[in-house]
């Protein structure tokens, strides 16, 4: 007596019976040898035709004011220190104290022959106003620090997911094998949610940001111990190779292991290419001043910028910096003030300095935060003015890469407090900066837990007004 295996069989389950076949096994795991040879990191061919070959990332961090930098609201100047109360809602326990409208400090012109608009103390920014492309329809889900910032990073407000950096390696690897391709360089102190901000998630361990420390030794044990040779230490990882390979045949389920192996190789690697690549000693001094290296307000910004265009020179596929923070909830005068002085004349010059090197073509550079302000806070009579999170609008800029140079896209309503024309929820933004990397975000898609899993969740659409 013979037991059918799918009794009834459904096409569904037809299809599925064609995949455990010993013919699909077999090309499966030549597929898998294949993928191993090659390296996690090997670059790969895009979905699509694209101009952007890398990413540059500038995070804000803390949410800055889009009403005090890239998008004024005049009417807010008749409505300063006016009480605000939310239309239909009552004032719950935690708004029991009474909230004031708040104008800009700041005072806006227009830059560049394209006009766009940025408050005065962007003074080096405007000089390349016409290679910026400004998008203020984002929207966003949370005014949580954390979870906003996950959502802008990684697509999830709740952590655990890959970085949009990983996602970007995972589909296209990387130009330089002794490299990471995914390199992060954050503050001091790291942002809300920590290193999962560039985590792997679920993807392999190969794609997880690496990060470089902001004072002292940028990765520890960079270099070998005193009296080790180079090979001496080759010898070690040879067998340390062998050993492992022969544990990964009786668990080749173990992914991790896998990805340790090549972090060992990629981490002997980098031991020659990485000390030349974060050597500014050998940078013209005059192309360092104009990052602001040397000023006090500027040269911690300014040496991440410069090392961004060096890594992306090199063949890093995705660079994220982080300055912070930009929560002013008061005094936003002196806190966006400062802050905005610190990274004006270094943004400024990686831009120019793209743009002369002939990288700006093919290289899309990002600038956001994980969210926007409120055009309400303040005490009545003092100065010390600020402004809330807000989810519902903010702007973001990119730059090369195939984007609109030279236009605005997307408005706001006259106090800022909400996106009114080309809106679009940060799963949009995803799509759109994977789609001008060459990506399809439905088919950039990993398996998990039962299913397959995307940078968008869910599916988003292509701003298309912000592609050339």
């Amino acid at each position: 007596m013979s037991i059918e295996p799918f009794p009834n069989p459904t096409r569904r389950k037809f299809v599925y019976g064609l995949g455990a076949g010993l013919g699909s096994i077999a090309l499966t795991s030549l597929l898998a040898d294949e993928a191993a040879k090659a390296g996690p990191l090997e670059p790969k061919p895009g979905h699509l035709k694209s101009k952007a070959k890398r990413c540059i990332f500038l995070m804000m961090e803390g949410g800055p004011s889009h009403i005090d930098t890239f998008d004024p609201k005049p009417a807010l100047e008749k409505l300063h220190l006016k009480e605000f109360v939310r239309e239909g809602k009552m004032k719950s326990a935690m708004e029991s104290g009474k909230r004031y409208y708040v104008r800009s400090p700041f005072g806006f012109r227009q830059c560049g022959q394209s006009g766009a608009w940025m408050s005065e103390p962007w003074q080096h920014l405007a000089g390349v106003a016409d290679e910026l492309c400004f998008f203020r329809g984002a929207q966003v889900d949370s005014v949580n620090h954390p979870t906003a910032m996950y959502q802008m990073n990684c697509g999830n407000r709740f952590g655990g997911d890959p970085a949009v950096g990983a996602w970007v390696t995972y589909g296209l690897g990387t130009m330089n094998q002794d490299l990471p391709g995914f390199v992060v360089l954050p503050e001091v102190s790291y942002p809300q949610g920590g290193s999962a901000n560039w985590g792997n998630g679920y993807l392999p361990a190969s794609f997880q940001g690496t990060a470089l420390r902001p004072k002292g030794s940028p990765i520890l044990d960079l270099q070998p111990p005193p009296g080790t040779s180079m090979e001496h230490e080759r010898a070690n990882l040879d067998l340390l190779a062998k050993l492992n390979t022969a544990h990964q045949k009786l668990h080749p389920w173990h992914e991790e292991l896998a990805a340790r192996m090549n972090n060992y190789e990629l981490a002997a690697r980098m031991q020659t290419q990485v000390p030349g690549v974060l050597d500014l000693a050998r940078e013209d001094p005059a192309v360092k001043a104009t990052y602001g290296i040397g000023e006090d307000a500027t040269d911690a910004f300014g040496r991440k910028c410069l090392l961004a265009r060096k890594m992306i020179e090199q063949g890093v596929r995705f660079v994220q910096l982080y300055a912070g923070t930009w929560d002013s909830h008061d005094y936003i005068q002196r806190a966006h003030g400062n802050l905005i002085r610190s990274v004006d004349k270094p943004i400024a010059a990686l831009i120019a300095d793209l743009k002369q090197r002939g990288l700006l073509e093919d290289t899309l550079v990002v600038w956001c935060g994980e969210f926007g302000r409120s055009p309400d806070n303040g005490v009545r009579g003092g100065t010390a003015y600020g402004r809330d999170h807000n989810a519902k609008a903010m702007t973001i800029w990119f730059a090369g890469g195939g984007v609109k140079a030279g236009h605005t896209i997307g408005a706001t309503d006259d106090t800022g407090a909400e996106a009114v024309e080309c809106v679009h929820h940060v799963r949009d933004v995803h799509v759109t900066l994977l789609r001008l990397l060459g990506l399809d975000d439905n088919k950039l898609t990993f398996y998990h837990a039962g299913r397959f899993k995307q940078l968008s969740q869910f599916g988003g659409q292509v701003i298309k007004e912000l592609i050339a």
